[in-house]
């Protein structure tokens, strides 16, 4: 189903890819694309690919993300390219969101159950807080998608990200771009 509906997505999203291709260019330059090395499926690396959201050279991120960044960053739209990701099977639409390389020596062993499902675009932490909740909570969510995977739940989640991203809910931590860095304690 996951090559199957990001062929579908990719096709029917193909005029909107390039107007923000174009957009991302004019406001943010080169590269269009952000690219990163992204723990899988069994900890297997792979390179995530999203819309770039921040100028390149400033020394702060609260710098380097103008409006632009944050409007396509606020509707979820720099997550589009992943559709990519989802047809390569490196990724799926539902499951846990990839985290940072440098996070896979920090993760305990219940924590490192998150990598035994393929990493989505959206998953229950996405859609209970997204980037406001705990780290804790973040993995509990991630551990009871692991252990209770089904469809019904993945189609609960499709559901209700389409009304968080409407509603552009957990985007950022209070005072940060992003989350807050995981140190191995959650």
């Amino acid at each position: 189903m996951d090559i199957i509906f990001s062929i579908t997505f990719i096709i029917l999203l193909s005029p909107l890819l390039i107007v923000i291709s174009f957009l991302v260019y004019f406001f943010l330059g080169e590269p269009i694309l952000f690219k990163q090395k992204r723990p899988g499926l069994n900890g297997t690396i792979f390179t995530i690919i999203k819309f770039r959201t921040m100028k390149i050279g400033s020394s702060s991120d609260s710098k380097r993300l103008n409006k632009f960044g944050k409007i396509i960053r606020s509707l979820s739209i720099d997550e589009l390219p992943e559709l990519l990701n989802i047809l390569k099977g490196d990724m799926s639409f539902i499951g846990p969101r990839p985290l940072l390389v440098e996070y896979l020596p920090l993760y305990n062993s219940e924590q490192n159950k998150r990598h035994n499902v393929r990493p989505g675009i959206s998953g229950l932490a996405q859609i209970n807080g997204r980037n406001k909740i705990s780290w804790e909570k973040k993995f509990n969510f991630d551990i009871y998608y692991v252990e209770n995977l089904s469809f019904w739940l993945d189609l609960t989640i499709i559901l209700k990200t389409v009304s968080v991203v409407f509603k552009r809910q957990g985007i950022t931590d209070s005072g940060n771009i992003s989350a807050k860095p995981f140190n191995g304690k959650s």
